[in-house]
């Protein structure tokens, strides 16, 4: 299993939507579901049913959520000394001749501001352990072979 880094705000920010979904989320999606068994035939309700799945998605993001805050290093990685790219890094790199700059690692963990892409995407298992100024490439889910220079990798803050 890969360790996830969680910086304070992104722990934050998930504890606060656990909280929201074992709370009022509940209790919300409880309401709807019996206001449509009011209604009467539960085999031809689809109000009924669109709560019931509405229910098993709330109830699997805060499986989710639970795990990853048991799992999750809270804080700042420590520095790493071997000049490699890891989870929980922004890298800047040329592909197939733009720069870019993105984030290996999580969607949970970004504030939105940067294209994240999992340690098991194409792009992240090729970038992944490789040193600043390596140069890769990988197969993009199309087929093309795609062309990668590593400028630079720091810690996401």
């Amino acid at each position: 299993m890969t360790q996830t880094w969680l910086t304070q705000e992104a722990a934050d920010r998930l504890r606060g939507e656990l909280t929201q979904l074992e709370g009022s989320g509940r209790k919300e999606v409880t309401a709807k579901i019996e206001a449509a068994r009011a209604e009467g035939d539960l085999k031809e309700n689809g109000g009924y049913h669109a709560a019931r799945d509405e229910q098993g998605k709330m109830e699997a993001r805060i499986r989710q959520l639970k795990q990853m805050l048991e799992n999750a290093h809270i804080g700042t990685p420590p520095a790493s000394a071997d000049g490699k790219v890891g989870a929980g890094m922004v890298v800047t790199a040329i592909i197939a001749g733009d720069e870019m700059k993105f984030l290996i690692g999580s969607r949970e963990i970004s504030s939105g501001d940067l294209d994240v892409y999992s340690e098991k995407s194409p792009l992240g298992s090729a970038v992944l352990n490789q040193e600043i100024g390596a140069k890769v490439s990988y197969n993009a889910p199309n087929g093309r072979q795609i062309s990668v220079e590593i400028l630079a990798a720091e810690f996401y803050s």
